[in-house]
């Protein structure tokens, strides 16, 4: 009947009040509802996965609108609670903003209903924001995308740098050993280093006198060969025949420029001096034989500044004549190999080993040339050049003169000037530190002298009888002066091995040891800490069981050793390898890349006066030979403190070397 009420399927009673058809009370809720949410702010009445709207959220303490009864309050009630969640912006809302909660749409809505419903004074930000967030980006992409072609390009870049720039060359081999055949006579001149290949480390050139198999079966005629061996590992580089002996082969101080490599000027006994290439061989020029047509060459050629003018430095020859006493210099060119003027013709003054040419430039720059038989004289090389030019003006270096030299010119007034005469087996100049002015060195049979080289006064002398090397310089003390290491005969087959201060010339250190065969230079190398290590060769008996037992010594042939002295441990000898055949020849180098040094021993077998023997070449790394096969050897009783043998190891595995000039 009229007024009855009825439900509907969602339990909400509607009904006809009125002259009009009156709206169920549940769809108008529901719209009241849908309106509040949609100007409610994003995240308001937060759900739950699973829950349903419009029932009380246990987290946040809230209820529902449609779960409170049906009164006049509900609407108030409603609007309070948006207010308290955050729905009313600044506590103020105007009232046709404010809309009935009570709808059944989800918080996730659909972004084209929240930016409708966007209320008025909200910035366009927030009502545009889940559209601007669910919007793909492209920054994330474009960052990952650089960040990947960085690496590849990275990747790349170290590829093509491990693959086409080539890498310096290790000295892997430490160690090795090198047979070149029969040698008749020997090594011929001294070894000399140098880096041949260019390959960061000094190689070796060696001459001596092969015996080459000729046409006629069974006959086999010398011939005087140049080897350079590599530094690394050996081997050959290249062999050139010579047609005399040589005196010396130098590859120091002389250079054609940076363009044309390292080259190496060999000095013959007779009448040959040529420079060759050391990358090749190959010969650059040779000097004219004709200017030596009535002589000989008497010494190594020695290097002078550019005299000439072309940027090249120079040469002077000493040279002797065949059947009269005189000797003569000769000017060469560096550059071409052609003589400057003529021969400049001296009278020999004494007797004796033949010593120079050496060049000698004083403090105010006055570059004098060395030289002597036996004795020590000097001349100007202003007076040679004028001579050989046969004219008075010549270049401005030559013009200083050194007053003190000056005033020992002979009673004649002749160009000779007197420096030291007696018995001089060797003759040395000495770098003064922290000066441009180098001392000279004397060294006799019996004694050791050192000249001041500003004014030739004696500086000190030490007496010692039968000195048969050359005083080998190095640093000993910490005073940075030059120290020297002599060795002298003491008679029934042992030496005597004696280190000199430099600035006072007294012994610092000595020591006597046995040694049957013929004495070799001593060698010192030089290491970071300004410090020079000194190795010399000796026979196989211990110095301090010798002392122990005096009286004729037993010979034990065939066992000759390398010692190593080092100025921290003075009381140590570190035997670093031994050898069965003769010792002719030794050098030492420096690996420069590895802070490392080596030592070339050249041997031959011991044969029959007949039969030649056969001469080798070996290398020997010092840092690896120092740690791995090195023996302590104590040169005082036991009384004296030891040093650990850790304490020593630990000092050698942190050593250095360097190629550090000598100064000599």
């Amino acid at each position: 009947g009229a007024g009855a009420a009825s439900r509907s399927s969602e339990g909400v009673v509607c009904g006809r009040g009125g002259p009009g058809p009156r709206p169920c009370e549940g769809t108008v809720r529901e719209e009241r509802k849908r309106r509040a949410l949609r100007s409610a702010p994003v995240g308001f009445y937060p759900q739950k996965p699973g829950q349903e709207l419009g029932k009380k959220s246990p987290d946040l303490g809230e209820y529902d609108p449609l779960t409170q009864a049906d009164s006049d309050e509900s609407e108030d009630d409603l609007v309070l609670n948006i207010q308290k969640n955050g729905g009313v912006k600044n506590g103020k809302s105007p009232p046709e903003e404010i809309q009935d909660p009570d709808s059944d749409v989800e918080v996730g809505m659909t972004k084209q209903h929240t930016s409708e419903s966007a209320p008025e004074g909200y910035p366009a930000e927030t009502a545009g924001s889940l559209e601007q967030k669910a919007a793909p980006s492209l920054m994330p992409y474009l960052r990952t995308a650089i960040f990947l072609l960085t690496v590849v390009i990275s990747m790349i870049l170290v590829l093509v740098c491990a693959f086409l720039i080539p890498c310096p060359p290790r000295d892997l081999h430490n160690t090795w050993n090198r047979n070149l055949g029969q040698g008749a006579g020997g090594v011929l001149s001294p070894l000399e280093l140098c880096d041949v290949n260019s390959d960061g480390l000094p190689d070796i050139l060696i001459v001596f006198t092969a015996l080459m198999n000729a046409s006629v079966m069974g006959v086999s005629r010398p011939s005087i060969t140049v080897v350079a061996l590599s530094g690394m590992n050996g081997s050959t580089l290249w062999t050139i025949q010579l047609p005399e002996e040589t005196r010396s082969v130098q590859c120091n101080g002389l250079s054609l420029g940076a363009a044309a490599g390292p080259v190496c000027l060999v000095t013959g006994t007779s009448k040959f001096l040529s420079l060759l290439s050391a990358s090749t061989g190959k010969t650059i020029w040779t000097l004219n034989s004709i200017h030596l047509s009535s002589g000989f060459l008497a010494a190594p050629a020695a290097t002078l500044p550019d005299v000439d003018g072309d940027g090249i430095r120079d040469i002077v020859v000493l040279a002797l004549k065949d059947r009269q006493p005189d000797m003569f210099f000769i000017l060469v060119s560096g550059k071409t190999g052609t003589a400057l003027g003529g021969p400049v013709k001296y009278s020999i003054n004494g007797e004796g080993k033949v010593i120079g040419p050496q060049v000698h430039i004083t403090s105010r720059g006055a570059i004098y040339i060395l030289f002597g038989f036996g004795n020590v004289q000097a001349v100007a090389l202003r007076d040679i050049f004028t001579q050989a030019r046969n004219r008075d003006n010549f270049p401005a270096m030559l013009q200083q003169e050194e007053p003190e030299w000056e005033k020992r010119r002979s009673v004649n007034l002749s160009e000779l000037i007197d420096i030291y005469s007696g018995g001089v087996d060797f003759l040395q100049t000495v770098k003064t530190p922290d000066t441009n002015c180098s001392n000279l060195l004397i060294t006799t049979k019996e004694s050791l002298i050192l000249l001041r080289g500003q004014d030739l006064e004696h500086r000190w002398t030490l007496e010692l009888q039968n000195i048969s090397s050359q005083p080998v310089p190095g640093y000993f003390g910490a005073d940075q002066t030059l120290d020297f290491m002599l060795q002298a005969q003491t008679g029934e087959g042992n030496k005597k091995v004696v280190v000199i201060d430099g600035k006072s010339g007294l012994p610092v250190w000595k020591q006597e040891l046995p040694w049957q065969r013929q004495q070799l230079d001593a060698l010192s190398v030089m290491t970071l800490d300004k410090k020079s290590v000194f190795l010399f060769w000796a026979d196989e008996t211990q110095p301090v069981l010798q002392s122990l037992q005096p009286g004729p010594r037993p010979e034990r042939p065939g066992l000759h050793h390398l010692y190593l002295l080092h100025p921290v441990f003075p009381t140590v000898l570190l035997d670093l390898t031994n050898a069965t055949d003769k010792v002719i020849a030794s050098a030492v180098g420096i690996n420069d890349l590895q802070k490392d040094a080596f030592h070339i021993t050249v041997t031959t077998t011991a044969t029959s006066e007949k039969q030649p023997g056969f001469l080798s070449v070996s290398k020997l790394g010092l840092k690896w030979a120092m740690m791995s096969q090195g023996r302590m050897v104590w040169l005082k009783d036991s009384s004296t403190p030891k040093i650990s043998r850790g304490e020593v190891r630990r000092f050698l595995a942190r050593m250095k070397f360097a190629d550090f000039p000598q100064k000599v």
